[in-house]
């Protein structure tokens, strides 16, 4: 990947003087580095970057994820990582499949899918997790069954699904090809929910699953609505109950023009975010957590007749929902919005 060695150190520059400003000295209890490719960055800019990181205070029993693409994964830099405290990686991988690697863009092939993941292993890194895209064009499920055979076999703790669409502007758009049929989708979605589920991973969210202990604390604070700092071009953030979107041109960014818009969240749209953000999660919303927050979620008329309609299900502490209907869940979620 080509990139321009000063713009980089002029944004490392520009990230330290955004967290100075904003940053309020709170113990964080898990960091992300991610939402791009900062796994391309030279070992000498790497340091820059975990020295800024530094002045953010770190709790005991931290968190720390960085974001790495396959072919980045080099000795040199995995012990980097290792030695200055991420404990966690996350890792796209796409698929093992040559041909849709190619279909989509990537230079890797299957064996250093293999050899890398196994070097970041025997560096000691326990906690691995790996973006696996299905319902690409022309895929079958056969395909994706071999995808989830090979990822089994990594023995890693954590899996993130995401079925491929196919968004206007893109390169795979403006070439014509469509998304995938969705009841091949459909089918895809419940091998893979069968396969990994086997295989001892928990469906813990609509795309994540995760052996027992290491669901990602950090995204389970996003679907919890709690508060977060965002940092960087193009970074999101919900802090004093405020949410803001960093401005993705980097001109702006390295000129202190940092935040792109921001609103405060009103009490109507907090309580909508519960509901979109929660329902994501297998478990649901705790229901003694959600009365604690807003009102008795019971007494709410989208709740009630969703639980008639068996839509929603509840047990002694959360309503979720059914199962039956996860894959669609969009269509329940939108009951939420304007609530």
């Amino acid at each position: 990947m080509y990139y321009n060695k000063n713009w980089v150190d002029n944004y490392l520059k520009e990230l330290e003087k955004e967290i100075h400003i904003n940053y309020k000295n709170e113990i964080v209890n898990t960091l992300y580095i991610g939402g791009g490719t900062p796994s391309c960055l030279n070992l000498e800019q790497l340091q820059k970057l975990f020295n800024i990181i530094r002045k953010i205070r770190k709790s005991k029993n931290i968190e720390f994820t960085f974001e790495c693409n396959i072919e980045d994964l080099e000795e040199e830099k995995l012990k980097f990582l290792f030695n200055n405290g991420v404990n966690r990686l996350s890792i796209g991988i796409q698929t093992f499949n040559e041909k849709y690697l190619k279909f989509l863009g990537r230079k890797y092939k299957k064996k250093n899918i293999i050899k890398n993941i196994s070097l970041a292993k025997k560096i000691g890194f326990k906690n691995i997790n790996v973006d696996l895209i299905y319902a690409i064009y022309s895929q079958t499920i056969k395909d994706v069954e071999k995808d989830i055979e090979n990822i089994i076999k990594l023995n890693i703790n954590h899996v993130s699904t995401y079925s491929l669409i196919i968004e206007e502007n893109t390169k795979i758009y403006i070439d014509g090809i469509k998304n995938i049929d969705e009841d091949i989708d459909y089918e895809m979605y419940k091998l893979i929910n069968k396969k990994l589920k086997q295989n001892g991973f928990i469906h813990y969210e609509i795309s994540n699953y995760c052996k027992k202990g290491y669901e990602s604390k950090h995204n389970l604070n996003y679907w919890n609505n709690n508060e977060y700092y965002g940092f960087g071009l193009g970074a999101s953030g919900y802090v004093n109950n405020i949410r803001y979107e960093n401005t993705r041109n980097l001109n702006k960014y390295l000129s202190s023009n940092y935040v792109y818009c921001k609103n405060e969240v009103s009490y109507k749209e907090k309580m909508e975010n519960e509901f979109i953000l929660g329902f994501r999660k297998i478990k649901g919303i705790n229901k003694k957590e959600f009365n604690n927050k807003y009102t008795n979620i019971k007494d709410i008329k989208q709740v009630k007749e969703l639980l008639e309609s068996k839509q929603l299900l509840e047990n002694k502490n959360s309503i979720y929902i059914n199962p039956k209907y996860l894959y669609t869940q969009n269509q329940i979620l939108v009951n939420f919005i304007d609530t």
